[in-house]
């Protein structure tokens, strides 16, 4: 009987210590679960504020992606803008360079129309000149030649005041041949004299 109930004895002893030891193993367990599920839900607090951060961090990249984008459509704008200005001025300046060209033309033209007219204006003013000068050179000849004329008149005058009524009457007599001879040389001396005295623009000219 002893004997049983030590036997007992020694089984709930052995079993109560198997119960400590899995109760302490459990308890173990249980604090590096805890301890576990406490790291779990500190990473998952870091994975969410990360998560949160990198949301925003891509929320700002997305704003500033379609910040930019308008940036670039503004400045693909603007440059568009320009080059259709700098088309324009480059077409304009063409459009002014053949214009100028065109008027440069023109101005060259009529200044060589001009200096042609101007040569033979001066050519023409050259020839009036010179046909100025054979007229003042040929009045000056006639106005020698009336002069010499004139002279002439009045030895003519003087010669015809020096012949009296009987020498004109012996003129006319037949056997008169000596007076009539005397008038006829002072006639002819007369004569000369006129001849000479004349004035031939064409001949002055020529002379000239």
């Amino acid at each position: 009987m002893n004997t049983r109930i030590c036997a007992l004895l020694l089984v709930f002893v052995a079993t109560a210590a198997s119960a400590e030891g899995m109760e302490e193993r459990l308890r173990t367990q249980l604090r590096s679960t805890t301890q576990q599920l406490q790291t779990l839900q500190s990473e998952q607090a870091q994975a969410s504020a990360a998560r949160l951060a990198a949301e925003n961090q891509a929320k700002q990249a997305q704003a500033q992606i379609k910040q930019l984008t308008a940036e670039l459509a503004q400045a693909r704008g603007v440059a568009e803008q320009l080059v259709g200005q700098q088309q324009s001025l480059h077409s304009q300046a063409q459009a002014q360079v053949v214009a100028s060209n065109e008027q440069i033309g023109k101005f060259k033209k009529a200044y060589d129309e001009l200096l042609v007219l101007a040569k033979g204006k001066e050519a023409e003013r050259a020839r009036l000149q010179a046909q100025l000068g054979e007229r003042d050179t040929q009045v000056q000849q006639c106005s020698v030649k009336n002069q010499q004329m004139y002279g002439v008149a009045q030895q003519l005058l003087a010669a015809y005041e020096k012949i009296d009524v009987a020498e004109v009457m012996s003129i006319r007599q037949p056997f008169a041949s000596s007076v009539r001879v005397k008038f006829e040389e002072l006639a002819q001396g007369f004569g000369d004299d006129l001849y000479k005295s004349r004035f031939d623009a064409p001949q002055a000219t020529a002379n000239h």
